[in-house]
């Protein structure tokens, strides 16, 4: 999820266009000083490119005393720099917020009234520069205050005003232990000097403020809870290695009524500071909005509503669900993030594939956010995740889900922890010689498993349960690949290819003949090589499906017919609401005909 380039490329074209300019207007200002020595006349012919490098090096510091200390470095015989203090202005008053050589206390006595007669302060109320080039211009212009800066050993004073945020904000004062001449450029110098501080001041306090929403953030999701009785939540974030300590993706677990147990997982556009205010401000909204009470697809359309209400233009992909531990019930809604992957207590791993809207924030009329139905079997594990952790690495989503089934199918369903961290190391490890590949997107991930009831669980079985709806016509593709997915180590591929025939023809004759929805469950029993596989579609239409004798151009009819010739058993069940016909197959069964 990121932005163009030819904006950016732009904007750095400009700069690099502003920063030549700038090295010619110091050179130019760098010019030999008059009556100056053959010595100091070259150095003041290199102050321009000291500059330049001391700019560079300001852009990056991280506090205030480093950028006074980066600028002590300019010292030399034409700039006898002994001492520098910086002054923030607030409302009425002027103090001391940094200083470099005063002695001990001295900034402390800088606390002055906005209408006080002091060189600092007549700078904050005019904006102007004032230079002071002796004691005695110092004792002469501010009698009142003078004492204040009365230090043996200065000779020269520099005040110029700091700009932060386009506005005047400070004053910085350069104290000199030798005579100065505000001649030959060196005053437009200083006011370089004073205009790259205060640059440099605006960035420390953007980067300061940004890594303070990044550790709140990043502390706030280090403390989602473990679950709730009968549920195991395992979480894992890794940032973007774009310098933020958070950006755009996060999950949340939320406490609901009556036991249950919400949890989200999302993505914001982006992978800046103002990606990580929006997913702070979406995340509290989302919360909100379950603690109140209303069920998955509500909380995405007020989620959605409030994101483009904010009008930053940008969008976030996400999935909530409500979880009932008592019955390992799922209502998942889901909003362009990617399909949970469900994690069998054999450690098969199926792409599950929920019903879903559009990206939240977008706007666009629709609010369609259908909530979909899984049953969460014990010691079931549902995965949610970023696609940070499926891309990765130059993956695209189907090698990526490769990767992540790969780190997911060993070891049993107790350690949830480990698993989450096998899962992380499997997409930041250097693999083939290869560097760690955790810096192109953020990484979230969530594990939700449903805890064994009995001591005596038979984790042997796998299980499959899916509801298709009349409108989906995607869901039997999707039904298609979750049977092939349960069965990727059935002995015998015709096998396979008969189950996906048989079920899809029992899904479609329930879609075309009724109006009902169909619930396909499938579950494998028995010993490797000698199990047994039993698939069931339900309907609660009292239709009750015959056989027949099809034409040979006949488009319908022959779903009995190929229940007869491929399954090994077959039979109709009458339910108190509908019907459920099966069939099943033998893993060592006879040969088909």
């Amino acid at each position: 999820m990121g932005g163009g380039r030819e904006h950016g490329d732009a904007e750095g074209a400009d700069a690099y266009d502003a920063e030549m300019r700038q090295v010619e207007e110091l050179n130019r200002m760098a010019g030999p000083a008059a009556g100056g020595s053959a010595r100091v006349t070259e150095r003041m012919r290199h102050r321009g490119a000291d500059l330049l490098v001391t700019g560079h090096a300001l852009a990056r510091v991280e506090s205030l005393g480093e950028a006074l200390t980066l600028i002590s470095r300019l010292t030399d015989p034409t700039l006898p720099l002994c001492g520098q203090a910086v002054f923030r202005a607030d409302r009425e008053l002027l103090h001391c917020v940094g200083q470099l050589g005063l002695q001990e206390g001295e900034g402390d006595a800088y606390r002055l009234s906005l209408g006080t007669a002091h060189p600092a302060t007549q700078v904050a109320r005019t904006g102007r520069p004032v230079f002071l080039a002796s004691p005695q211009e110092f004792r002469d212009r501010f009698p009142a205050t003078w004492q204040l800066s009365d230090r043996q050993g200065y000779a020269a004073w520099a005040f110029l005003p700091l700009t932060t945020y386009g506005r005047l904000t400070g004053v910085w004062m350069a104290a000199f232990d030798a005579p100065v001449r505000m001649t030959g450029g060196l005053g437009a110098f200083l006011r370089t000097v004073a205009a790259l501080l205060g640059q440099s001041i605006e960035q420390t306090y953007d980067e300061q403020a940004d890594r303070a929403l990044s550790q709140s953030l990043r502390s706030s999701m280090g403390r989602v809870g473990s679950g709730t009785e009968g549920l195991t939540v395992a979480a894992r974030y890794l940032p973007t290695g774009g310098g933020l300590m958070v950006g755009g993706d996060w999950f949340d677990c939320i406490d609901l009524p009556s036991g249950r147990l919400g949890v989200v997982i999302g993505d914001v556009q982006g992978h800046d500071v103002q990606a990580a205010g929006l997913m702070s401000q979406l995340r509290t909204a989302i919360h909100a909005y379950a603690a109140e009470g209303h069920g998955p697809d509500a909380v995405l359309v007020r989620a959605s509503h409030f994101l483009a209400s904010l009008g930053e233009g940008r969008f976030a992909t996400c999935i909530y669900l409500e979880a009932d531990p008592a019955t390992g019930t799922l209502r998942i809604a889901r909003a362009g993030h990617p399909h949970p992957v469900l994690r069998l207590p054999d450690g098969t791993c199926l792409l599950k594939h929920v019903r879903g809207g559009l990206p939240l924030g977008l706007d666009l009329g629709e609010d369609d956010y259908p909530v979909s139905v899984v049953s969460l079997r014990e010691n079931e594990i549902l995965m949610l995740c970023t696609d940070g952790l499926i891309e990765s690495g130059g993956h695209d989503m189907y090698s990526g889900w490769l990767r992540v089934r790969d780190a997911l199918t060993p070891g049993g369903p107790d350690d949830v922890d480990g698993l989450a961290d096998r899962l992380l190391n499997a997409v930041v490890a250097p693999h083939a010689g290869q560097p760690a590949s955790f810096t192109e997107d953020d990484i979230a991930l969530l594990l939700l498993r449903r805890d064994p009831s009995t001591a005596h669980e038979d984790a042997t079985g796998r299980h499959l349960r899916l509801t298709l709806e009349q409108d989906q016509a995607q869901g039997l593709a999707d039904a298609r690949i979750e049977l092939q997915g349960l069965l990727h180590d059935w002995a015998r591929p015709e096998q396979v290819d008969t189950t996906v025939l048989l079920a899809s023809e029992l899904l479609g004759n329930v879609l075309i003949h009724t109006e009902q929805s169909a619930v396909l469950r499938a579950d494998i029993s028995g010993p490797q090589g000698h199990r047994r596989l039993r698939v069931e579609v339900t309907d609660r239409s009292d239709e009750v499906p015959h056989r027949r004798a099809p034409g040979e151009l006949s488009s319908s009819g022959r779903g009995l017919v190929l229940l007869d010739l491929l399954a090994h058993q077959w039979n109709v069940r009458p339910e108190p609401e509908g019907k459920t016909v099966w069939f099943a197959l033998d893993e060592d069964g006879p040969e088909e005909p």
